[in-house]
């Protein structure tokens, strides 16, 4: 079947079939506009969709996708910002209380950072400049002895990633500050998949969130 052709035929099922059952509430949402509780920086990848893993309902997240879920640093220049922007919106304006940074195993952007040595980057290319950011975290995982293979270095940059991003959110003072006055929370979960498994991540350990099958 044709992708395009595939998309109308789905909005057309949707339109007889999710709006329907919803319809007074997806009013409310176009009248009142959008409240959510929740900020999610999660990754272009077409397999990670916070509100398919998460069942939950339009209007419940708000989704920040760029490539691997990075968080850049704080830092003012005449660049544009899309994710920065993003945040500042849900944290200035959405007063969200929660920014989790969901990452995920087979991460494409991540896997790159280790199979791109010696190979020259367009001069048209954005992507080796975004994934710089993690550019840290694969010198940490490069120089661990004990992570040989590729898979394995790419699976502990994806989630030593995720830990980066966290910190980086926390250079953005309107979000300091909302966390120092209880305000705000910051998670780091981590989706693999082909299990479908998610995991929680901390600095100091790492949990199975658990769901009945």
């Amino acid at each position: 079947m044709d992708s395009l052709k595939k998309l109308i035929e789905g909005y057309e099922k949707y339109r007889q079939g999710y709006y329907r059952e919803h319809c007074k509430c997806l009013e409310e949402l176009g009248r009142k506009g959008q409240s959510p509780k929740v900020a999610v920086v999660a990754c272009c990848d077409s397999r990670v969709d916070p509100t398919v893993i998460t069942s939950s309902n339009l209007g419940d997240l708000f989704v920040i996708r760029n490539v691997a879920n990075l968080v850049p640093p704080f830092e003012k220049s005449e660049y544009r910002h899309g994710t920065s922007a993003a945040l500042e919106f849900a944290v200035r304006n959405l007063n969200v209380e929660h920014i989790i940074v969901l990452g995920h195993a087979k991460c494409g952007g991540i896997r790159s950072l280790f199979e791109t040595d010696g190979e020259s980057t367009p001069e048209d290319s954005f992507i080796g400049a975004w994934m710089s950011t993690a550019d840290e975290v694969r010198r940490q995982v490069l120089a661990d002895p004990t992570l040989t293979t590729l898979d394995e270095r790419a699976t502990a940059c994806e989630q030593r990633s995720i830990l980066a991003s966290l910190a980086n959110l926390m250079t953005y003072s309107w979000i300091r500050e909302r966390m120092e006055a209880g305000r705000l929370e910051l998670h780091g979960w981590y989706y693999n998949v082909i299990s479908g498994e998610l995991l929680m991540l901390e600095n100091d350990k790492t949990c199975l969130c658990e769901a009945n099958d």
